[in-house]
């Protein structure tokens, strides 16, 4: 197997299971919340941990989630500086956040993690992914719709901010994160639809 191929495995292995470490459910635990699959909508993200009323609680969650994928990309960037590498830590690292290992392939939804990723991929780009996921919020009161139209509008952001030449993989690699997030909040696009969704602050 080629050297090139095999340190890309490993990297993405790497960037999976931190990915994976369910920040959410240990903050709950450890602030005396339960089991945080067991309120509201099941989610082990931030949103989530929020409808328990503890705010501090959600901050850490949104700040650690947020922080893995942002991490792994970074640690990717700093020790290897390959597109590619650094284009599957990132994606990797939300996979294993929305399917955890250690819960049995069940987690969350990939927000916070994205989020992440994106600033590690372009910090002016994730700030603006994090600015329309604020703007949405704050006009709508969902995360869902927040999450869903934010994640569609970074590969956007990507091709029209990135410098020339065009970042196609990093472009392409932000369409494929869209994409899980739709597919992840599918059950969300349905109450939407139907006018059943929570809104931010309601259980």
């Amino acid at each position: 197997m080629p050297e090139h191929i095999i340190v890309l495995m490993l990297y993405g292995l790497a960037a999976y299971l931190i990915g994976a470490i369910p920040f959410g459910l240990v903050i709950a635990k450890l602030f005396g919340l339960g089991d945080i699959r067991n309120i509201g909508s099941g989610n082990i993200g931030a949103t989530n941990v929020l409808r328990t009323g503890n705010k501090i609680a959600a901050a850490l969650t949104l700040l650690l989630d947020s922080g893995k994928g942002l991490f792994v990309v970074m640690i990717a960037r700093y020790l290897n500086g390959d597109s590619n590498v650094i284009a599957i830590t990132g994606l990797l690292s939300i996979v294993g956040h929305c399917y955890p290992i250690w819960l049995g392939f069940r987690g969350g939804k990939g927000v916070a993690t994205g989020l992440g990723v994106f600033l590690g991929f372009h910090p002016l780009v994730g700030a603006m992914v994090c600015l329309v996921w604020l703007v949405t919020a704050f006009l709508f009161r969902f995360s869902s719709l927040a999450a869903i139209i934010s994640y569609t509008s970074a590969p956007i952001l990507f091709a029209l901010i990135s410098s020339p030449p065009l970042p196609v993989l990093t472009v392409i690699t932000a369409g494929m994160i869209a994409a899980l997030a739709i597919w992840r909040h599918r059950g969300n696009i349905k109450r939407l639809f139907s006018g059943t969704e929570p809104r931010i602050g309601m259980s």
